[in-house]
This record gives structure tokens, C-alpha cells and sequence, in this order.
């Protein structure tokens, strides 16, 4: 569905805003705002979106299309470059109206390279006009963002900092207090400030402080460490259409390595979950093996962030929600979270709008586990368990790992990968196709093994209990 962007017209004069008491309109009313539209008094919710990312943005642009509900959106650096491969599929640039000039290349071309060194490029089985699109975050964060304020989002520079949160949030509509530093431009430090609103959406990442508020639970987390290098222009023409992905121990224990390419530069990085201590010497691997290809660049830019392994354990409780990195929307095996983040974000405004039905009432958790988190288990749920699945079996060792790059050679794991990747969903495949696809699994596997070089042995029993 796209999205066309129109100058919202609304005049809200906000210059007397006061809050009844609960003898005058009830209990519901404590929690809003009263702001005078013309000669009628009107009711408005204040929602707050913790965090400016896709997730956030996203959600902030639904809710503020809202005329009931007045959006806040807290973002603590506008001009951050969020350590991210950047990658987004297809079925994104579509769905939220993603403009070329976000997406710095259109990938057509993936080449995998095993641990040995052998080489599998894929992409035949893309049409003309499909390609896997590749971003800076700092560019695409503030489109998104943007749009958002264009259609009416407050946004505040700011890092909140604590959440009072009732003890009866879960029963009554009393309100929650945010604790933040505001900042301004020529400022080292950020003023206190404080606010209280009527519904939080967490979309503040994997350290999510409105998760530790709503006490979400922990989860598993992998680090992800890149580098941006600025290539020679000679080298920069080989990833003009072109991705790479490294896979063996030396890159990562659990995941891979990967070359993606931005507007004038290459991402060089690589994540594990299960030796995170090591990260820079996978680090230094990865551009190793990248060798040549890369040789005489300039590293211009070193990220290092946490990604979630799985969900938390609590998405919602009373009137805050969870999405994006904050809930753990990150899958494995890929270790995709940007569409899943966006999407998150915007399905859980679009149903909790529904529930205030004109902002007449305010949601209970129950209904926002029974409409956002079921309608979005349901639609992607199928496409964690298998990517989970695809990364036990192909990540855990070597032998492993030069089977799943000799798969990868097949056309219908190509059309099969692409369609599932670029249109998210778990595609209804060949009955027959699969059939012959496991015994060439089977015999890769066997193959894989025999020829594989053994992983190294590695142990940190303590880091491996950290969790976030």
C-alpha cells in the first residue's frame, strides 16, 4: 500500500490545555487532554513513540494522522548513523513508499563464498525490476522521520532517560510520567525535563529503556560490528549491483560475514552471538577474506550495536507496547530487522487506533495482545521459525557451511530465497522440487562434512550468560 503525503491542515490552539477532574467526566478523562478546537471542547490522547528508527517513525506518521491523538515522538540524535547493513527487501520500498533517493544501490547480484573459498553467485532467477535495496540508515531514518512530522508528529530531541509507570496501569487509565533530557543545537548537555501521556510504543531498541519500565524480560543478543570503507572507484564498480557474504568459523562461530555496498563506500562487518568477545577478530577476518577486493580502502566510520535473538518475553503490559529491536523483530539466519521494524511500528498504531475508536477510550493490554501481537505472530511468525531453523542447521559448523553455499547454487533455492526475502512470506513451494531439494541437502551435508577444515574451539562461559 503506498503512501502519498498531504500538509495536514489541522490548527490546534493549545494555549489553555488542561486536564478535568475524575468528578467531572470520569475516570477515562483524568487521562486526557483538553484542547479547544473552534467553539468545541475536544478530547485528545497523547501517545508517545519512544525512538526515531524505522519502527518509531513509522508508527509516530499512523498516529499522528489521527485527529484524537496528539503524537509525540522522542528521538535522541536526529543525524545518527545507526550501525545497520541497510539492506530492505522489495516489498518495502512499495509498501511505505520508499523514494530512489533513499536507496543508495539495487542490489541484483549475491555472491556467497564458503569457508574453503568457494564461490556461489546467485540472482538469475530475478526479474528485471526486482532487487534487494541498500541504505544508509542516517538517510532513510530522517525520510522517515520527516514524513512523520509532515503529517503532524511533535518531534522532541531527546533521550528519555526513566519511565514512572502506576502501579494500577494495568487497570485504570492513570497516566504515565517520561523523564528526559531535551537537546539544542550548540549544547553539550541536555535539559530535564518531564511529560506525562496516556500510551507508550518502546521502538527504542535493543536496550529498550521502555522495556525495562514495562519489565519485558530479557533476551539472547548477538553484536554486530561493521565498517564503512571508501573503496578506490575501480573496486566500487564491482559492487555496483553486487552484495557478498562470507560464511566459516573464522568470520563467525553462528552467522556471517558480509560486504554490502552504500552510496560511495562498502559496510565490512560480521555478528556472533555465541563467541562475542572475539568480534574484532572476526572483524579482521572478514576483511581478509574480502582481500583485494577491498584492498586500499579507508576505514571512515566503525559501528558496533546489539541485535536481539528472539522475542521478549513481554511485548505488552498495560498501555505500552513493544516493536522493532525493542520487542526482538530480528530474524536469524539473515539477521533482517528493518521491514520488520517498520511493519511492527505501523501495524501496532494502525490497531491500537482501531481499539480508541476516535479517541473515545484507550486500549487495554488485552486487546492489544489479542490484535497487534496476534495479527503480527500470525503474519511473520512462520517466517521465524524457519529462518531459526535454517540457522541451526547451516551456521553450526563448517561442513555445515559448505553445504549451504553449495545449495545455494540450485535455481529453486534462488527463486525460493528471493520471493520469501523480497515479498515476506513463507512461499507455498513444488511438492516434487522439495522432494529432489532434500536429497540434495542430505548430500551436500555429507559432502560438506568430509571436505570441511574443523571448527576452532572456543570458551566463555561467563559472556555467554550476559543477556539484555
Amino acid at each position: 500500500m503506498k503512501l502519498t503525503i498531504a500538509a495536514l491542515t489541522t490548527f490546534v490552539s493549545a494555549a489553555s490545555a488542561f486536564t478535568p477532574s475524575s468528578s467531572f467526566l470520569g475516570k477515562t478523562s483524568v487521562a486526557q487532554n483538553a484542547v479547544s478546537s473552534g467553539s468545541n471542547m475536544e478530547m485528545r490522547y497523547k501517545v508517545a513513540v519512544i525512538g526515531g528508527g524505522p519502527s518509531g517513525a513509522c508508527a509516530a506518521e499512523i498516529f499522528a494522522q489521527e485527529r484524537s491523538i496528539d503524537t509525540v515522538m522522542f528521538e535522541r540524535k536526529m543525524d545518527n548513523a545507526k550501525p545497520c547493513g541497510g539492506a530492505i527487501p522489495l516489498c518495502m520500498v512499495g509498501e511505505f513508499d520508499i523514494p530512489e533517493t533513499v536507496v543508495d544501490r539495487k542490489v541484483r547480484r549475491m555472491n556467497l563464498v564458503s569457508p574453503t573459498g568457494a564461490e556461489v553467485s546467485i540472482g538469475d532467477t530475478l526479474q528485471a525490476d526486482e532487487y534487494i535495496g541498500m541504505c544508509r540508515r542516517e538517510i532513510m531514518d530522517k525520510y522517515l522521520r520527516d514524513r512523520a512530522i509532515e503529517y503532524g508528529a511533535e518531534c522532541v530531541n531527546g533521550l528519555v532517560t526513566r519511565i514512572d509507570v502506576p502501579a494500577d496501569h494495568k487497570t485504570s487509565d492513570s497516566r504515565y510520567t517520561l523523564h528526559y533530557q531535551q537537546f539544542e543545537t550548540g549544547k553539550s548537555s541536555g535539559t530535564p525535563k518531564s511529560m506525562e501521556v496516556d500510551l507508550i510504543v518502546g521502538a527504542d531498541g535493543a536496550n529498550s529503556r521502555v522495556a525495562k519500565a514495562m519489565d519485558a524480560g530479557e533476551y539472547n543478543f548477538a553484536i554486530a560490528f561493521q565498517e564503512r570503507i571508501k573503496i578506490p572507484d575501480d573496486k566500487m564498480a564491482l559492487y555496483e549491483e553486487m552484495a557478498e557474504m562470507y560464511v566459516g568459523d573464522d568470520v563467525s562461530p553462528d552467522f556471517y560475514g558480509w560486504v554490502f555496498p552504500k552510496y560511495d563506500h562498502v559496510g565490512v562487518g560480521t555478528g556472533t552471538v555465541v563467541n562475542r568477545p572475539a568480534i574484532k577478530q572476526y572483524q579482521k577476518a572478514i576483511r581478509d577474506r574480502a582481500g583485494d577486493k577491498i584492498a586500499g580502502g579507508k576505514i571512515i566510520k566503525v559501528e558496533a550495536h546489539p541485535i536481539p535473538e528472539h522475542y521478549r518475553p513481554r511485548r505488552v503490559q498495560g498501555r505500552m507496547a513493544l516493536v522493532g529491536d525493542a520487542a526482538g523483530y530480528v530474524t536469524k539466519c539473515s539477521g533482517e530487522g528493518i521491514y520488520f521494524a517498520a511493519k511492527s511500528g505501523r501495524m501496532a498504531a494502525q490497531e491500537i487506533i482501531k481499539l480508541m475508536d476516535g479517541g473515545k477510550r484507550l486500549p487495554t493490554q488485552e486487546e492489544m495482545e489479542k490484535t497487534y501481537l496476534k495479527k503480527y505472530d500470525k503474519a511473520y511468525g512462520p517466517t521465524y521459525a524457519v529462518l531459526d531453523i535454517l540457522q541451526k542447521v547451516f551456521y553450526s559448523n563448517n561442513g555445515a557451511r559448505e553445504a549451504f553455499v553449495e545449495l545455494c547454487d540450485s535455481k529453486y533455492v534462488q527463486q525460493v530465497t528471493f520471493d520469501s526475502y523480497l515479498y515476506k512470506r513463507v512461499q507455498g513451494n513444488n511438492p516434487l522440487d522439495d522432494i529432489k531439494l532434500l536429497g540434495e541437502t542430505i548430500g551436500c551435508l555429507i559432502k560438506g562434512y568430509s571436505n570441511a577444515k574443523p571448527d576452532a574451539v572456543f570458551s566463555n562461559p561467563i559472556e555467554s550468560q550476559k543477556r539484555l
